[in-house]
């Protein structure tokens, strides 16, 4: 089985190679800006000429939006919008236009209804300060040098915070191709993410023929159906907040940015900042690990993993618990366990959204017509059955597949629905 997989190693470049990758990362800046004012100013000249009653057929032609057009018209051009042009690498141009394009097309499909998810707005252009720098390459020298060097086009060899072996081991054994690498600052450190075809072994679940309902919440971070010890939520944001707290107040006293009279950060501003950004890539690593854990440990033991389909973008438009949902990451969960069970061998089923897992008795079916956030105990009115919210609602998913592969027809008989809100 081939499958795209990256890998991402810390970079530990000296001061001249941070240089040359500041100057990549703003040439693909520089491309993407030009490429967006030529657009912004082919759709204005357009609009000023409909405006004076100027037939479609004799208005200025229009630009076309592709990679190939824009990165054509860059060509003939690059000598007189950027003369130092030749010492950065011609990927880091196309990184530009290639984000551009494809910003404008995600723009125009969602404006057309081919793209799902909110309306999309119009591409802006990128500032310096605001922009985390990062540049893409896709041909030329890309490779690896030993277990603690990467070799990249023009960059040259850049030394690695931590070991390669992890890649060094597949690309030599001839199971693993590298397409494409990625440079990126985040939280003041360098990283490079390789794009890679990995050819892996065909693999089995411990259980294959086990069925797992996953709980997702708040409180619990994944309560299960089979009985195994729930899964809590470590809330690390919440846990780093007094310490944000008292980072923020220190930037907030800092001499920092101010756009309006063009005033530049103070170095004490930038330091307190930095300390803060640590901070915050410090709860988000911790936030990664704990979910990889819990999902490789799922994919790798259990045949079927039941979830439910969450509105999560629905969820945190809740000002009470939007900070806990996306603290929780719910949509991180459901991501690694789609890719996850097709690399063991498992399935991944999607119950539906209006499914009542929570309102309804494991016991009996019975369907309870409401069932408030506060009420975490489930009391059934039919049986009289008694059970915590989280293990009913992991029961019921973990049963729903068992009656959809037990010939029952629909994924569920018992109200599907039974609350949905009709307009």
């Amino acid at each position: 089985m081939i499958v795209t997989q990256a890998y991402r190693f810390a970079l530990d470049p000296t001061a001249r190679q941070v240089g040359a990758l500041l100057r990549h990362a703003g040439a693909a800046r520089v491309a993407y800006n030009w490429g967006l004012a030529r657009v912004k100013a082919n759709l204005s000249q357009r609009e000023a000429e409909k405006s004076y009653g100027i037939a479609d057929d004799n208005l200025t032609p229009s630009l076309s939006w592709s990679m190939y057009s824009l990165r054509k018209e860059w060509n003939t051009v690059k000598a007189d919008v950027a003369p130092w042009w030749a010492q950065c690498s011609k990927e880091a141009y196309a990184t530009g236009l290639d984000r551009l394009a494809t910003g404008l097309k995600n723009w125009q499909d969602s404006r057309r209804g081919k793209r799902k998810g909110p309306r999309m707005g119009f591409p802006g252009f990128r500032s310096k300060r605001t922009t985390n720098p990062s540049c893409r390459f896709t041909t030329g020298a890309i490779r690896l040098d030993g277990r603690t060097h990467v070799v990249l086009p023009v960059l040259g060899r850049i030394k690695t915070h931590e070991s390669t072996r992890k890649l060094a081991r597949r690309v030599e054994q001839g199971t693993a191709q590298i397409k494409s690498a990625t440079v990126r600052r985040a939280a003041g450190r360098w990283f490079v993410s390789f794009t890679v075809e990995v050819e892996r072994a065909e693999r089995a679940p411990a259980r294959p023929d086990a069925v797992i309902g996953v709980d997702l919440g708040v409180k619990t971070l994944a309560v299960f159906s089979d009985g195994r010890p729930a899964a809590d939520n470590p809330r690390h944001y919440d846990a780093a907040r007094r310490k944000l707290r008292r980072l923020s107040r220190t930037v907030s006293r800092r001499q920092g940015p101010d756009r309006r009279c063009g005033q530049k950060p103070s170095k004490r501003w930038q330091r307190a900042n930095d300390a803060r950004n640590r901070v915050h890539h410090r709860v988000a690593n911790l936030r990664s690990d704990g979910i990889h854990k819990l999902t490789t440990e799922l994919a790798r033991e259990y045949g079927t993993i039941v979830v439910e389909d969450l509105n999560v973008a629905g969820m945190v438009r809740n000002r009470t618990l939007a900070r806990a949902v996306s603290d929780a990451g719910f949509g991180e969960i459901r991501r690694q366990l789609t890719y996850k069970t097709v690399w063991n061998g498992g399935r991944l089923e999607v119950a539906d959204r209006w499914f009542p897992s929570s309102k309804t008795c494991s016991g009996c079916q019975a369907v309870k017509p409401k069932l408030p956030l506060r009420a975490r105990t489930f009391i059934c009115a039919a049986c009289a059955l008694v059970i915590d919210r989280d293990e009913n609602a992991a029961l019921n998913l973990a049963a729903l597949v068992k009656r959809h592969v037990a010939g029952s027809g629909p994924e569920t008989v018992n109200g599907r629905g039974a609350d949905r809100k009709r307009s």
